[in-house]
C-alpha cells in the first residue's frame, strides 16, 4: 500500500526531517510502520519517495529520497457554496477535493442557517482527501463571506456557473471556454431568496443551469455540479 502524506514545506532530496506529532502518530500507531519503511510525501512542487530512518513511539525521522511525480497544473474549477450543517458540510469538503476543485468559498446567504465554519477541521478533511485521491495540492479554503461580498469581489476573468433550480438551461461546453477560472455557485437548503437570485443573475459573466428536475440537497448538488463541469471540460 502506497502511503501519501501532505508536506506543505519545501522538500529537498537527500535531507532528513523530524515529522510532526500528527504524522508520527499516524505512521507508528495507525499504520504501524517500522524503520526502513517507505512513505511518499507531496506538495505543490511534486511527490517524493521517502524512507523512515529513525522510529520511536514519539519520534520519527524520514529521509527524502527521489522525486517520483512532478507538480500538477492547478485546476481552474472553484466552488462557492452556502454553509450547511456539520455532516453534509464535511462531505462537501471531502468530495469537492476528490473531484479536483482548486478553491472553496464558504458563503452565508439570507436562508443559510449555519453562519460559522471550523476552518481547521475543513482544512484537515481536504488534506486527507487530497492524500487519498493522489492529488498534489489541497484546495484553498477561504474565510466565510456574505453572498453580496462574494458577488462584488468576483474576478473579472472568472465565469460564474450558477446551479439554479429555477433555470431550464443546460450547461454547454461554450459556457466553460475562454475564462481563467470557473466558479460553481451552490445555494443553501431552501435556495436563494428572490432578491439574491436577481443579484446573481445580474452578474455579467454568469451562466445559470439546471442539473435535475428534482430538488437536491446542497451536498448532492455540489457533487453533481462539479462532476458535470468536469465531464463537459473533458469532452473532445
Amino acid at each position: 500500500m502506497n502511503i501519501r502524506l501532505y508536506h506543505p514545506n519545501s522538500i529537498v532530496e537527500n535531507t532528513t526531517i523530524l515529522l510532526s506529532k500528527e504524522h508520527t502518530h499516524y505512521l507508528t500507531n495507525v499504520m504501524r510502520l517500522k524503520r526502513g519503511s517507505f512513505v511518499n510525501f507531496f506538495n505543490k512542487e511534486g511527490e517524493w519517495k521517502s524512507e523512515i530512518v529513525f522510529l520511536e513511539k514519539d519520534r520519527v525521522e524520514v529521509r527524502f529520497l527521489n522525486k517520483v511525480k512532478e507538480s500538477q497544473k492547478k485546476n481552474k474549477i472553484e466552488l462557492a457554496v452556502c454553509l450547511v450543517k456539520k455532516n453534509p458540510m464535511e462531505i462537501i469538503f471531502q468530495k469537492a477535493t476528490e473531484l479536483g476543485v482548486s478553491k472553496i468559498i464558504p458563503i452565508v446567504s439570507e436562508r443559510t442557517e449555519v453562519k460559522e465554519l471550523n476552518h481547521d477541521r475543513a482544512k484537515k478533511i481536504s488534506i486527507e482527501a487530497t492524500e487519498q485521491s493522489s492529488q498534489m495540492l489541497p484546495p484553498e479554503i477561504l474565510e466565510v463571506t456574505k453572498l453580496k461580498d462574494f458577488l462584488e469581489n468576483l474576478n473579472q476573468n472568472t465565469k460564474l456557473l450558477f446551479a439554479d433550480v429555477n433555470s431550464k438551461n443546460k450547461l454547454r461546453s461554450d459556457d466553460l471556454k475562454g475564462f481563467e477560472s470557473l466558479c460553481i455557485l451552490i445555494g443553501p437548503e431552501g435556495d436563494f431568496s428572490p432578491s439574491e437570485r436577481q443579484a446573481i443573475l445580474s452578474v455579467s459573466k454568469v451562466a445559470p443551469f439546471t442539473m435535475s428536475n428534482n430538488i437536491l440537497r446542497t451536498d448532492t448538488a455540489v457533487i453533481g455540479a462539479i462532476s458535470l463541469v468536469n465531464f463537459i471540460n473533458n469532452l473532445p
